[in-house]
């Protein structure tokens, strides 16, 4: 497990020490910190391992099953340490969020089928947990007309300064988007939104730059729109990221990455205010099956201290299906069509996590839409 003793890496640690006959060793350059991290989480072991430099001879002689990169930043990695794990014959997976490096995995497809290895970058909220969403929200459906998912962190979440350098790296920058049935640009933290959650309220959104939106028009071919959002869930800190964008859109500042320090200080001092409770949501509109127009919504909400395990429960998933001899093909893909939401319910269940689906049909020959169905068609808690 490579990096192992992170915000998002030491959670994932402590769900993988629970499956059955699993070792679980922690790898990161300081060894004195994986060390305690291992003590922390109830991993077996650490040892010193260095991913931008390690090699295929290296990652052999680890003698792993499995080999988890929870390390990050992916934001203008290359695919090196996957590489060598395939080149040494160990399945590989990652919690990438990068648009980039999730969009270059697909080219060690080749190297990972010759070598018989399971390669599978981006087991994380997006794209895994938003497809698996996807998945069961438009199953049968005859037309897709639009797509809008996001996530939002509770304030008083923990966050590590590479998160914010990573969310840096694109606020402000220009972005390919699909939106208003084209391909068109706009930038990172773009836009305004807000999206009600339940027992939350309203959260803010603004545009965000991840691989959902390369994945979401090549999977579901949208007519209208298909994007991927953030937000923060204090309004002057979500105002600050606009304004950051704002000015590197217009070159007063062209690289905001420097400020990441600065900015995690700024988000300390309000640490006191806001919640603990981190959501997710992810929305389509279309036609269903009888060709009707319909509206239907997935949404996630986490309970105090729970928000940062979110991130880490497809990995973990993914995980248990790979070490549990699950039925996954070799090659190198995005983890996209390979869990379901089934696969997390347990977790989720687990975690206090609740997910919500609602489902609104409107009758044509009516303007106002009504929720019908089932119960579990209505509302699925999970």
């Amino acid at each position: 497990m490579v990096g192992g003793a992170g915000v998002f890496g030491s959670r994932l640690v402590r769900g993988l020490v629970q499956l059955p006959d699993v070792e679980v060793v922690i790898a990161g350059r300081s060894l004195e910190r994986a060390q305690g991290a291992a003590r922390e989480t109830g991993a077996v072991s650490a040892i010193s391992l260095d991913r931008l430099r390690a090699g295929a001879e290296t990652v052999a002689t680890l003698q792993a099953a499995l080999i988890i990169d929870a390390a990050g930043p992916f934001q203008g990695a290359d695919l090196s340490f996957a590489r060598a794990c395939i080149a040494a014959g160990v399945d590989y997976l990652d919690l990438a969020d990068a648009r980039d490096f999730v969009a270059a995995f697909p080219s060690l497809d080749a190297a990972a089928k010759a070598a018989n290895v399971r390669a599978i970058t981006g087991a994380s909220s997006t794209p895994a947990l938003t497809h698996a969403a996807l998945d069961q929200l438009v199953a049968g459906w005859r037309q897709i007309d639009t797509i809008r998912a996001g996530i939002s962190a509770g304030n008083r979440a923990p966050r590590g300064r590479s998160l914010i350098e990573a969310i840096l790296s694109w606020t402000g920058a220009p972005m390919r988007v699909f939106e208003g049935g084209q391909w068109t640009t706009r930038r990172g933290w773009d836009g305004a939104m807000k999206h009600t959650f339940p027992q939350l309220g309203r959260r803010r959104f603004a545009l965000a730059e991840t691989p959902d939106l390369d994945l979401i028009p090549a999977r579901f071919s949208p007519r209208q729109e298909g994007v991927f959002t953030a937000g923060l869930e204090l309004g002057v800190l979500h105002s600050v990221m606009i304004l950051l964008g704002r000015l590197r859109g217009a070159g007063v500042v062209r690289d905001l990455k420097p400020l990441a320090g600065s900015l995690n200080g700024l988000a300390a001092v309000f640490t006191p205010f806001g919640a603990d409770r981190g959501c997710m949501f992810v929305e389509a509109s279309g036609r269903d099956a009888d060709d009707k127009p319909v509206r239907a919504e997935w949404t996630l909400v986490a309970p105090p201290v729970v928000g940062p395990f979110t991130p880490t429960l497809p990995a973990l998933a993914l995980a248990r299906k790979l070490l549990g001899g699950g039925n996954i093909e070799p090659g190198a893909r995005p983890c996209v069509g390979i869990l379901s939401l089934g696969d997390l319910a347990a977790d989720f269940a687990r975690l206090g996590l609740v997910a919500d689906i609602r489902i609104k049909r409107r009758p044509q020959s009516l303007s106002g839409e009504v929720e019908t169905g089932s119960p579990s068609d209505r509302a699925t808690k999970q």
